[in-house]
Formats: structure tokens, C-alpha cells, sequence
């Protein structure tokens, strides 16, 4: 990684030289979200998201959140970075002057790409999530979707999508069983773990007759979720970070909706999918990704303090 310049008119001292952290994280989120007794005026913020060339969406979220941390002016610096698409990370960070850098990554899960191959890319020993390169301190965040407090991003989702078409009225949570549905693979088991722990965290809120995590490839499969509820009303909201093309396209047809009427929507700019729908004798409320939920970028602002907070403490990864 190419070290990081100093700013000239930076009065701030940076950070302390020679400390590294593991993976920050843990913390239960307080609300609401500031950055309470931490002053980053002196720090870069980086979002980093996945980024693709096929679909122009997955980028929203990153840009969209970036806009609102800028306009807090919390941060000295906020930057939009991508994996895969312009502006790529590797030539982000070395534009950056500021002797602390934190990058978050927008990602759902703590999965191989999050988790190992872009740490080892940008130069992150195997396990720790700080490089010192003086005169500046990079920290590596934890994902935003692995962090407990998208449990509340999760219910707000819900709780839109019913508000904003509550034909032919709202139903009670009572009456309704909620859906988290994603990607799932074979390939990382980690890939699942972020979602099967909302799953239980909203269950124990005994806000909806029942919760269920279903996947994309992997079991319990998202047209199962007609046989898992035990309700006539379903929402299904898509742990996803983008409405991209597994949130617009794929997980609509995999709910029944003939895909000739899916593409035909979308080609005319409407919704994949029409709050409410009736299929396999249930009604189906479906959400957009919990990606653009306005509350995740007190998410992110959550993962920065607790990286701030651990520089030099060594915890394990979990």
C-alpha cells in the first residue's frame, strides 16, 4: 500500500506509533448515534463498498451515505470507495491526507471478501485491522451488517414497507411473520451467521408471530417461506446491502412472480414487486434492500468508534 501524505496544516498529533488492533468490534450501538467523547476532525473516513460494472444500484447506498457523514462534518474527509468499480479503493487511499484513516466496509457478512481478501490487498497482516504508516494509522472496520444494532435497520425496513402500503389495512405485527432473506453459500459458513443472528435477536422481541431467515442458494430456500409461515400476511425483507439484481430480479421470481413480468416492471421503472401481492394463498409485503436505510450510517459511525477505541488493545477476531 502506498503510505498516506501528511497534511501541512494538520495540528492534530496522530495516533500513537507502533500499535495495532485486531478487528475492531462488539459494541452494542446507543442511540441515538453520535460520536460521543471521540473527536475525529483530524480522521479520513472511507465507505467501502463491493462495487460491480453490471448494476448501476449496487453503488447507491455507498454514495448515499457518504453524502449524509459529509454534510454531519463529523470527519475531516469522507470518501466513496469500491473493490470493483471506480473509485477503487487502492487509488483512494493514497489521495488521502490524514493521519487517521478508518475504512468501513459496507458489506452484509463477514465473508472471504470482506474479511480476507481485501485486508490482504491492502496490506493487513492476516487477523489485524491496522497498518502504521507514519505518519498516518489506517484502521480496517468491521462489516456494518455484522454489528447488532442492524437488528433496529431491519424492523425499520419492515415497518416502512407496511406503513407506505397498508392495503387493505396495516396489520398487526402480531398477525404478520417476517422473512430476512439472503444470499447464502456453500463456499463460507460465516456467509449466513449475520443473518441467522438477527434472526434471533428479533425473536426475542416478540414483535411478529414469527422470524425466519431465508437464502437464495441455501437452505431453508426463499419460496419455503410459504410453508414456514404460520400467518396469512409475510414481509420479506432482503439482507442485502443494494437493490441490485438478486434484490430486484432474482428473490421477486424466486417469490413466485413470473420473471417476463418482473423484467417488464423494471424496464418501465416501476417496482419488481406490488405492495401487496397475493401468492400461494398468503400475502407477501416485500422491502427494498436494507442497504439504504437511512440508520445504517449510524451503523458506520458505530464501527469507527469502536476501531478508535481498541487502537492498541489486542481482542480476538470473532
Amino acid at each position: 500500500m502506498s503510505p498516506l501524505k501528511t497534511s501541512k496544516n494538520q495540528t492534530n498529533p496522530p495516533p500513537k506509533a507502533g500499535s495495532e488492533a485486531r478487528l475492531a468490534g462488539g459494541g452494542s450501538m446507543r442511540q441515538p448515534c453520535h460520536v460521543n467523547g471521540d473527536d475525529f476532525s483530524d480522521a479520513a473516513l472511507v465507505v467501502l463498498g463491493h462495487g460491480t460494472t453490471q448494476n448501476e444500484n449496487s453503488a447507491v447506498p455507498v454514495f448515499q451515505h457518504a453524502a449524509e457523514l459529509r454534510r454531519r462534518k463529523i470527519f475531516a474527509e469522507v470518501r466513496e470507495a469500491f473493490w470493483k468499480q471506480e473509485p477503487q479503493i487502492k487509488k483512494v487511499l493514497p489521495e488521502i491526507s490524514a493521519p487517521r484513516v478508518f475504512i468501513v466496509p459496507l458489506f452484509i457478512s463477514a465473508g472471504w471478501f470482506s474479511t480476507e481478501v481485501i485486508p490482504r490487498e491492502l496490506g493487513f497482516a492476516p487477523g489485524l485491522s491496522t497498518i502504521n504508516s507514519q505518519p498516518s494509522t489506517i484502521f480496517y472496520c468491521q462489516p456494518v451488517g455484522t454489528h447488532a444494532s442492524m437488528t433496529e435497520v431491519i424492523l425499520s425496513c419492515a415497518k416502512k414497507t407496511l406503513e407506505q402500503f397498508p392495503f387493505p389495512h396495516e396489520p398487526k405485527s402480531g398477525y404478520i411473520t417476517l422473512f430476512l432473506a439472503g444470499h447464502g453459500t456453500e463456499k463460507n459458513e460465516n456467509s449466513r451467521k449475520a443473518i441467522e443472528r438477527q434472526v434471533g435477536l428479533i425473536r426475542t422481541l416478540n414483535r411478529y408471530a414469527g422470524v425466519h431467515a431465508i437464502f437464495m442458494e441455501e437452505s431453508p430456500r426463499i419460496a419455503d417461506c410459504y410453508q414456514l409461515a404460520r400467518t396469512k400476511n409475510l414481509v420479506v425483507v432482503p439482507f442485502f446491502i443494494s437493490d441490485g439484481l438478486h434484490v430486484q430480479e432474482d428473490i421477486p421470481v424466486l417469490l413466485g412472480e413470473a420473471k417476463p413480468v418482473v423484467e417488464q416492471r423494471l424496464a418501465a421503472g416501476q417496482p419488481a414487486w406490488r405492495n401487496p401481492t397475493e401468492k400461494n394463498g398468503r400475502i407477501v409485503w416485500y422491502s427494498s434492500a436494507v442497504g439504504g436505510e437511512p440508520r445504517l450510517v449510524d451503523v458506520i459511525l458505530e464501527r469507527v468508534r469502536e476501531a478508535a477505541r481498541m487502537e492498541g488493545t489486542p481482542s480476538s477476531v470473532p
